[in-house]
C-alpha cells in the first residue's frame, strides 16, 4: 500500500478505508456503517442520533474529564475535467507524492477524513494515561452544517471539544465566519432563432479554486465571475445554456455559457474575447497561472432564451459582489466579510444562481447578502435567502484554548498563533447547543480543499497526531 512506509500507519490505514467509501454530502450511510463496525470490533460505545452524526465513548483514566474529538464524516466531491470517476461507487485513489498525498484527478477528502482517521487511531491505542474519548462525527457539514444543526446534545458528555477541521499547523482558532446564502433565479423565455445566426460556447477552466472559506484572501478567479466579465462587453446575444460551479463552498474553477449572435458580430465577438482573455491572463498570472478561456462553434439550434432575460442574468452576475468584502478590524489578517458566486445554471426552464456569503460579524453578513441580493433584484431576478448559521465567537476566558497554547508551546518549542478563521466550524453551533462547551479547532497542514487539487503534508499530519496524542495526556 502506499502508507506501508510511513510513521503513524494506522492513522493511513483508517484514512484509506474511509477513501475506499462514497461519502459525499448527503451520501454518508457507507462511512457510517463502517465506523458502528469499526466501533462494535473494538468494543467501544457507540451509537447514532437522529440526523444520523455518529457518536462514539471510551472510558478512560479516573476521575478525568471527557474530550471529545470531532470531525465531519462527508467531504466535497470535484474531480478533473475529463475524469470518469463516479463519487456514488469509486474509491478515491490516493497518490503519495513525495511528502504529499493527494489522490488522482479528484479532489481527496482529507477534509474531514482526516479527522475521522485521527480520533479512530486514537481510540484504538488504549493509553491509560488518556482522559474518557468522545469522538463526534457528523454529517453533510459542507453542505448547509446538516449534522451539527440537528445533533442530539443530550448524547454529548464532554464539556471540552477538539475539532479537527482547520488547515494550518500551527494555528488555534477559537472562531469563525458564520454564513448565508442567496438563491436567485429567473424565468426563462425563449425565442425562435432565425437563420442567420452562429451558436457559440465560452468557456472559462483550469482555475484553482478553492475553499470559498479557506483561500478566498488569496484572490484567486472565480470562473462565474470571468464569464460574466467578458460577456459583458457582448453586443447583443441569446443564451442557449450557462452552467458553472459545483457547491457553495467552492470557489468554482469552472463555467461555461452558449449563445447565439447574429452572423455579422462573430468578429466583434471573437476579437472581445481574445482581448478579454489576454487581459484576465495577465491580472491573474500570479494567483491562478493556470487559466483558460476558449470560443468554440456548436451546431445551429432552433430557439435561445430571449435577449433580454439573457442579458439581465449576465449583468446581474457581472454586477454582485465576489470575493473579500472587509478584512477584520478585531483580528488582523482575517477577512471579515466575503461572498461567493458558486453556482449557476439553466435548468427547468430557469436561470439560477447560489451564492454564499460569509462573515465574522452577524450585521455584516446580512449587509453583504442584501447587496449581492440587490445585484439580483435590479436585474429582474427574484432572491430568496436560507441556510443561515452562526458565527462562533471567540471566547477569550476559554480555560481550553489557554491549555492547547501552553502544550503546543511545550511540545513544540514554538508559539502557536491563536486567532479566527473565515471558513465555516462547527464549533459555534455545537457550543450553542451544549452549555459549557469549551472548543478549540486545529488540523494539519492542508492545501488546495475542495478542488481537484487537495492534498495534506504528511509530516505536518505525523507532527499534529503526535501533538494530540500529547495533548489527551495532559487535559
Amino acid at each position: 500500500m502506499w502508507y506501508d512506509n510511513l510513521e503513524e500507519k494506522k492513522v493511513w490505514e483508517h484514512f484509506e478505508a474511509i477513501s475506499e467509501i462514497p461519502r459525499e454530502s448527503g451520501n454518508e450511510e457507507g462511512v457510517r456503517k463502517y465506523l458502528l463496525s469499526w466501533a462494535e470490533k473494538h468494543g467501544i460505545e457507540a451509537k447514532t442520533d437522529k440526523i444520523g452524526n455518529v457518536i462514539m465513548f471510551k472510558a478512560g483514566a479516573e476521575g478525568r474529564e471527557p474530550v471529545c474529538l470531532q470531525g465531519h464524516m462527508d467531504m466535497v466531491c470535484v474531480k478533473r475535467e475529463g475524469s470518469s470517476h463516479d463519487f456514488t461507487k469509486d474509491p478515491i485513489e490516493i497518490v503519495l507524492d513525495g511528502n504529499m498525498i493527494r489522490a488522482k484527478d479528484t479532489s481527496l477528502g482529507a477534509d474531514n477524513g482526516v479527522a475521522v482517521a485521527f480520533a479512530l487511531a486514537l481510540l484504538e491505542e488504549n493509553d491509560p494515561s488518556f482522559p474518557p474519548l468522545e469522538a463526534l462525527f457528523t454529517v453533510s457539514e459542507e453542505t448547509k452544517l446538516l449534522g451539527a444543526n440537528n445533533l442530539d446534545a443530550s448524547m454529548i458528555r464532554s464539556r471540552k471539544l477538539i475539532n479537527i477541521d482547520s488547515e494550518e499547523e500551527g494555528i488555534i482558532y477559537i472562531g469563525c465566519a458564520g454564513g448565508l446564502q442567496i438563491n436567485a433565479k429567473k424565468k426563462a423565455k425563449l425565442r425562435d432563432v432565425s437563420d442567420d445566426t452562429i451558436h457559440l460556447k465560452l468557456s472559462v477552466s483550469g482555475l484553482l479554486g478553492g475553499h470559498s472559506g479557506g483561500e478566498i484572501h488569496k484572490e484567486r478567479a472565480n470562473a462565474i465571475k470571468l464569464l460574466a466579465r467578458i460577456m459583458h462587453r457582448f453586443p447583443v446575444y441569446s443564451l442557449t445554456d450557462i452552467q458553472g460551479g459545483t457547491r457553495s463552498n467552492v470557489i468554482p474553477s469552472q463555467a461555461y455559457a452558449s449563445f447565439v449572435i447574429d452572423s455579422e458580430d462573430e468578429e466583434t465577438i471573437r476579437s472581445l474575447v481574445t482581448n478579454a482573455a489576454a487581459e484576465i491572463k495577465n491580472e491573474y498570472r500570479i494567483q491562478d497561472p493556470g487559466i483558460e478561456i476558449t470560443l468554440e462553434t456548436l451546431a445551429p439550434v432552433s430557439q435561445a432564451i430571449k435577449f433580454k432575460t439573457s442579458v439581465a442574468f449576465i449583468e446581474a452576475l457581472y454586477l454582485a459582489p465576489c470575493g473579500v468584502q472587509a478584512m477584520s478590524q478585531a483580528v488582523p489578517g482575517v477577512v471579515e466579510s466575503s461572498n461567493n458566486i458558486a453556482i449557476v445554471k439553466y435548468e427547468d426552464g430557469e436561470l439560477k444562481v447560489l451564492s454564499s456569503t460569509r462573515s465574522l460579524v452577524e450585521s455584516a453578513r446580512n449587509e453583504t447578502a442584501l447587496r449581492v441580493g440587490a445585484a439580483f433584484e435590479i436585474m429582474g431576478l427574484k432572491v430568496f435567502y436560507d441556510d443561515g448559521y452562526p458565527s462562533w465567537a471567540p471566547n477569550p476566558d476559554s480555560q481550553l484554548t489557554k491549555k492547547v497554547a501552553e502544550e503546543y508551546k511545550k511540545f513544540t518549542k514554538k508559539k502557536p498563533v491563536i486567532t479566527c478563521i473565515h471558513a465555516g466550524l462547527e464549533c459555534g453551533i455545537i457550543n450553542s447547543l451544549i452549555p459549557g462547551m469549551d472548543s478549540v479547532s486545529i488540523g494539519p497542514d492542508l492545501f488546495d480543499v475542495h478542488s481537484v487539487n487537495e492534498h495534506i503534508d504528511y509530516q505536518s499530519a505525523v507532527r499534529t497526531m503526535a501533538f494530540l496524542r500529547h495533548l489527551l495526556k495532559t487535559l
